[in-house]
């Protein structure tokens, strides 16, 4: 009888042993889960493109061709934290078959990534037909150094000087598809950072336009 009974309880001890280990995962598994961390996506801002800055001096501003006006600019001088000269002018000048523009400027000081480039003066001249026929442009510096550096001017069109980063174009001439001229005294270009034109004219079907100095930064 007693051994029954003892059997019994050990019976009963077991069941209730067996409903605990069941309940047990179950309430494990609830915890786990109670402390899993969720973690934000990560954004990353996007690099900020820079914005270039166009400075336009001693602009003459632009004639449409046939037009038989007149467009002047001078001034007594220029100061930037790029550039400064004096008395730098533009003129463009309209008549009934062709316009005639020009630009000059002197004691050229410019500054770009670092590069000091001057000169005594710089001028640029162009005579456009309105037919698109050839026409005439020049132009002339003197004093020119870089850095401190004389540089010799061979008078060729389109003469390159390199610079840290760019080049430096002497003279630089186009001829637009439909015979219009450009020409540059000096056109300076250090990439990604600046682009600088000093003492430019165009002339011929597109119209005529002048300045002194033309500045771009990035």
């Amino acid at each position: 009888m007693r051994y029954r009974v003892f059997h019994r309880w050990i019976f009963v001890a077991l069941c209730v042993l067996s409903v605990g280990l069941l309940e047990w995962p179950a309430r494990t598994r609830a915890q786990t889960l109670g402390d899993i961390i969720v973690v934000p996506p990560i954004v990353v801002p996007p690099i900020p493109v820079p914005v270039p800055v166009t400075t336009v001096l001693g602009d003459a501003g632009t004639l449409a061709p046939g037009s038989l006006d007149s467009l002047y600019s001078e001034l007594d001088s220029i100061s930037t934290s790029l550039v400064s000269a004096e008395v730098p002018s533009a003129r463009v000048i309209g008549y009934a078959d062709q316009i005639a523009s020009d630009s000059y400027l002197s004691s050229l000081n410019l500054t770009i990534a670092g590069i000091a480039i001057a000169a005594a003066s710089a001028e640029a001249a162009a005579r456009g037909p309105l037919d698109g026929s050839p026409g005439d442009a020049t132009s002339y510096i003197s004093g020119l150094s870089i850095n401190g550096v004389e540089v010799l001017i061979d008078g060729t069109v389109n003469q390159t000087v390199a610079i840290p980063g760019g080049q430096v174009v002497i003279n630089e001439q186009q001829v637009l598809s439909d015979g219009t001229l450009v020409v540059n005294a000096l056109h300076a270009t250090v990439s990604g950072v600046a682009d600088a034109v000093v003492a430019s004219a165009t002339a011929g079907p597109s119209g005529g336009n002048a300045s002194a100095v033309q500045a771009t930064t990035y």
